[in-house]
């Protein structure tokens, strides 16, 4: 299964309505990401994000974790699945799953998630939440490669916001969307234009050790 000249394959999962990936579509849609998206797998039928799939004609599967046993069958249902289209790049875009090692170790180095804060602070669920608990001044979200520790691989990019007053949960989550729709693509064009690679365990970008992640401008 080859892509078109100049363009990377993906496989996006998601669990829910999908906004990270119709900021990828559309992005993909008008030529500023050069990607294709062979596919969008979700383990929740009937969620938004499948319908903004299908209205951009991308093929989509549903594949329900409740049909399986337990954790580690399904995973390797879905790396079948996900195989089956042969991607350069799995992106995690609202996927609601704690993955197994051995999903995580199959495809190492080419799977990428986008968590709602500023790793390594508030790894984990209600980080909006969490944020003004601990009296924060600044949010934001990060894009990270996915390792076996729960939000804990190498963070590529990311985008803060700073937290105002009057903010509520509700609020922050907003701003910090709309930073998550400019970083996702930001990242997945670094791969599909080659610009990732590792020196053993090192991540680079452009040729240079990524020692700290790119903070993008907001």
């Amino acid at each position: 299964m080859s892509a078109p000249a100049g363009k990377l394959p993906i496989v996006i999962l998601i669990s829910g309505r999908g906004s990270n990936l119709q900021a990828i579509i559309d992005q993909a849609v008008s030529g500023g990401l050069p990607v294709e998206i062979r596919a969008v797998i979700s383990n929740v039928p009937g969620v938004h994000g499948l319908e903004r799939a299908r209205q951009a004609g991308i093929e989509t599967q549903v594949l329900d974790h409740r049909g399986f046993p337990d954790r580690a069958t399904y995973d390797r249902a879905l790396m079948e699945l996900i195989d089956g289209y042969a991607p350069g790049l799995v992106v995690l875009a609202g996927f609601m799953r704690i993955l197994t090692p051995d999903f995580v170790r199959h495809y190492a180095r080419r799977l990428l998630n986008i968590h709602p804060s500023l790793l390594p602070r508030h790894r984990g669920l209600n980080t909006h939440a969490r944020a003004l608990e601990e009296g924060d001044a600044e949010h934001g979200a990060s894009v990270h490669l996915v390792t076996e520790e729960l939000d804990g691989g190498p963070v590529l990019i990311q985008a803060q916001v700073p937290i105002r007053p009057d903010d509520d949960p509700d609020t922050l989550a907003a701003r910090v969307l709309e930073q998550e729709h400019r970083l996702y693509p930001e990242a997945i064009r670094w791969f599909a234009e080659g610009r990732i690679d590792f020196d053993g365990e090192q991540v680079r970008l452009d040729g240079r050790p990524l020692t700290e992640p790119v903070r993008l401008e907001t």
